[in-house]
């Protein structure tokens, strides 16, 4: 048997669902009731939509039956559209059976229920400590909606009617977070800042260590508020002093990787080495380490430090199985983004050794047709640069080969299909000049030893992840 608390909430609950179902079936109202229901709207807007039970909803219309025969009441859209702003005299059993009902449709994600439960505490006579349990929860219900501007109204709230409540640290981080999401960068420190000073306040008890970890999480919200505000100084200052606190291996660090990063976006990039091959040094299974070491070659690029920039993008392309396997996609991802962007400019700039011995380490990394041929078309192109030309034939032809043998229905077949023009307008062209410089060298032996100064026509490297038509418009 269901107790008359438990009626009483479900009844409220269900009743403001049966108003939206009898309103949504309704006639169109006059231009004067439009008004009056717009206008009860803007000031507080009823959920969307309600969630119970079958059983729930049941138990709820059978409370509601027994209660108007009771009461001598009806039930009708004019006395329930604002039921949870009027005070319907509940018991204390009734008002625990709301909170009861509003932290379970939090935890189920029905949170417009939750907040009707919520709201309906607060206009009964309820103790202290039920509104204080209603306030914190209506608080992080709207927040969990996404509703920050109402979610920090409660928590400001909350944070007036009960400021040496012992929730008030997490209450200070919450509205933090939900300042900060509302792009009120400035508020969202503040709060953080408070929840530094609440700890300090706090006696001494069992619940020492939950408030010293909220400390530590206020002083990583604070460096984070920065790090998003762009103000990277910053935010790498405070990431860096997070590393002295007593934090577990894996915030720590995060935190380093932080500092470090933050120093990458400032352009402080001879600290950021120094900070990045700290973190990969100290934290080599990390799962920021592919991403630091990525950090890492663009930083050294930047410094003109291009020897120790390929090395440490070698590196990450001949980084061991055993440790890439455990986060495979990962550090596929890195790998290919460091060896193509540093790559694509180390020949840019006319440094095709170099540009080539990653083009090989790159080519290895798969041979999905959709990655290993583009690569090796870039292959190619090294290999014409530096005058290697036998190599470079050797790598269009090795494009033609394979494309032989790829269905015409694949996936990406017809870019694939655009690469292999390319690889045999290139042959043509080597074909070409290896005829006419023969030709030349038999006309004129005494010159034929300039043209092995000459350039082969000009060619361009193309961002691999990009489209293979791209990069035939800038060689034809």
């Amino acid at each position: 048997m269901m107790s008359k608390g438990l009626a009483f909430a479900l009844t409220l609950l269900l009743s403001h669902s049966l108003v939206r179902a009898e309103a949504a079936q309704a006639v169109p109202p006059s231009a004067a009731t439009e008004r009056a229901v717009m206008a009860a709207a803007a000031k507080d807007a009823p959920p969307k939509s309600l969630k119970l039970s079958e059983s729930e909803a049941e138990e709820a219309r059978a409370a509601h039956a027994e209660s108007n025969a009771a009461d001598g009441h009806t039930l009708n859209s004019e006395t329930l559209v604002e039921h949870h702003q009027v005070s319907h005299d509940a018991t204390p059993k009734e008002i625990a059976s709301l909170l009861r009902i509003g932290k379970k449709h939090y935890q189920i994600g029905d949170y417009d229920s939750a907040i009707i439960a919520y709201l309906q505490v607060l206009v009964e006579q309820a103790t202290r400590d039920e509104i204080n349990q209603a306030l914190i929860g209506l608080a992080r219900t709207y927040r969990k909606k996404g509703d920050f501007t109402k979610a920090a109204a409660s928590y400001e709230r909350f944070a007036k009617e009960f400021p040496g409540d012992p929730q008030m640290p997490a209450a200070y981080l919450e509205l933090g977070r939900t300042f900060r999401a509302l792009g009120a960068y400035k508020q969202a420190i503040a709060q953080f800042y408070s929840v530094l000073n609440t700890t300090l306040k706090l006696p001494e008890g069992n619940d020492a260590t939950d408030y010293k970890q909220l400390a530590r999480t206020a002083q990583f919200e604070i460096a984070e508020t920065y790090f998003q505000t762009g103000n990277y100084t910053e935010a790498s200052r405070f990431f860096s002093r997070l590393k002295l606190l007593d934090l577990a291996p894996e915030d720590r660090a995060r935190a380093q990787f932080k500092a470090a990063f933050s120093l990458c976006l400032a352009l402080d990039d001879e600290n950021a080495v120094s900070a990045l091959q700290m973190f990969i040094t100290q934290n080599g299974d990390d799962e920021n380490v592919p991403e630091a070491r990525y950090l890492l070659s663009a930083s050294l690029r930047r410094l003109n430090r291009n020897q120790e920039s390929l090395r440490a993008t070698l590196d990450l392309l001949k980084m061991e199985t055993t440790r890439t396997k455990k986060d495979a996609a990962r550090w596929a991802y890195w790998q290919r983004k460091t060896g193509n962007q540093l790559a694509n400019e180390f020949y840019q700039t006319g440094d095709f050794s170099a540009a080539l011995t990653i083009y090989q380490s790159l080519a290895v990394l798969s041979q999905d047709p959709e990655w290993n041929l583009p690569v090796t078309y870039q292959i190619g192109l090294c290999y014409e640069r530096l005058r290697v030309f036998d190599r470079a034939r050797d790598s269009y032809q090795s494009i033609l080969d394979r494309l032989k043998s790829i269905r015409s229905d694949a996936p990406g077949h017809r870019d694939l299909n655009d690469l292999g023009d390319m690889a045999t307008w290139r042959l043509s062209q080597l074909n070409w000049q290896t005829t006419t410089d023969a030709q030349i060298s038999a006309l004129f032996p005494s010159e034929s030893h300039q043209l092995d100064k000459k350039s082969p026509p000009h060619t361009s490297a193309n961002d691999l992840h990009g489209s293979p038509s791209i990069a035939s418009d800038s060689m034809r």
